[in-house]
């Protein structure tokens, strides 16, 4: 059989012709008030929405970075427009803000086959949990004495047990008080105050 045969002759392929491909882009919008073009180019918002941009066309993206600056007070008036219109919420942006945390993060609590990240967390665990407990338990009796001598009160910082140390032994030294026997006795008990007091971490 050859394909001059009748057999052939009424069949038509059905093959449908490939349509054109548009070169058009597509996307969203510009975000440029009265462009309709395809927005394709990010570009950032500004100091009080960090994390978050806007999208336009290629033209006008050259146009906002042109008079771009971190903070809108220091932008070009049309740019500073668009940077104050969507940190207030009045335009449309991308993205979300990001907010800073006030204390840093503890480690993860996430389990982890890293050694490191067990024993960072761990650490961290047992001292928060240490200081909590400082807090909470009431004082011994050579703690309230120590805190007593040095002249503090039960919640003092660190730094306060450790400045005021610093004070009593330049005022109670000998060579300052003429070799006094109160001033001795009192720096003695200063010093093991102190002792007490950092044995204890409390500084």
């Amino acid at each position: 059989m050859t394909t001059d045969s009748k057999i052939f002759v009424g069949l038509k392929p059905i093959r449908s012709k490939a349509k054109p491909k548009s070169s058009e882009p597509i996307g969203p919008k510009c975000h440029w008030d009265g462009c309709d073009r395809v927005g394709q180019h990010r570009a950032p918002v500004g100091q009080e929405a960090e994390g978050r941009f806007f999208l336009f066309c290629i033209e006008h993206v050259k146009a906002y970075n042109a008079g771009y600056n971190y903070s809108s007070a220091l932008s070009s008036p049309e740019v500073a427009r668009y940077q104050k219109e969507a940190a207030t919420g009045a335009r449309r942006a991308m993205g979300k803000t990001f907010v800073q945390p006030e204390e840093p993060p503890l480690p993860s609590t996430a389990r982890s086959g890293s050694a490191r990240v067990v024993n960072a967390r761990k650490s961290a665990e047992e001292r928060e949990a240490k200081k909590a407990e400082q807090q909470k338990r009431k004082l011994r009796v050579l703690e309230a004495k120590a805190f007593d001598v040095l002249g503090l009160s039960e919640d003092a910082t660190p730094d306060e047990i450790r400045n005021r140390y610093k004070e009593r032994l330049k005022m109670l030294h000998p060579d300052a008080n003429g070799g006094s026997r109160t001033s001795e006795e009192q720096l003695r008990a200063s010093i093991e105050a102190h002792k007490i007091l950092k044995l204890n971490g409390f500084c």
